[in-house]
């Protein structure tokens, strides 16, 4: 079973990027394979630079989660059963941009995007993760 392979990533790059056009807001999307590793970045003219880190992380958190960042928030709030979640693994992100990337069944990558309002990053990595899935 093939892996996220570049041709993939720049599908769902084009794809996210297309979305944070659509939306008119600049975003930071970045496409990891299932081992964490970035397969291709992108940052708009004009989006902030901390949102650069924070996609990154956002992809990150979805494979080692294998969920979408927006499902972590309510399980995170103090006296949730994953409270401090957010602080493990070299610092998780727990609010939406982050999405695992399935083939077959099988994780093979995720999509973080940042710099938009969350519900933002969420409407633009989903649009790019949709990009491999059709």
């Amino acid at each position: 079973m093939p892996g996220l392979t570049l041709a993939d990533a720049r599908r769902m790059l084009d794809a996210g990027l297309a979305e944070a056009d659509k939306i008119g807001q600049p975003m930071n999307v970045a496409i990891l394979d299932a081992g964490g590793h970035l397969v291709a970045f992108a940052r708009q003219d004009g989006a902030i630079r901390a949102s650069i880190d924070i996609a990154q992380r956002k992809a990150t958190t979805s494979i080692l989660m294998e969920a979408p960042t927006a499902a972590l928030m309510s399980l995170v709030q103090p006296g949730a059963e994953l409270y401090g979640l957010e602080q493990t693994a070299g610092g998780m992100v727990v609010f939406g941009g982050g999405v695992p990337v399935y083939r077959d069944g099988e994780l093979v990558g995720a999509v973080g995007v940042s710099a938009g309002s969350a519900e933002q990053d969420v409407q633009v990595a989903e649009a790019a993760a949709a990009a491999i899935k059709s």
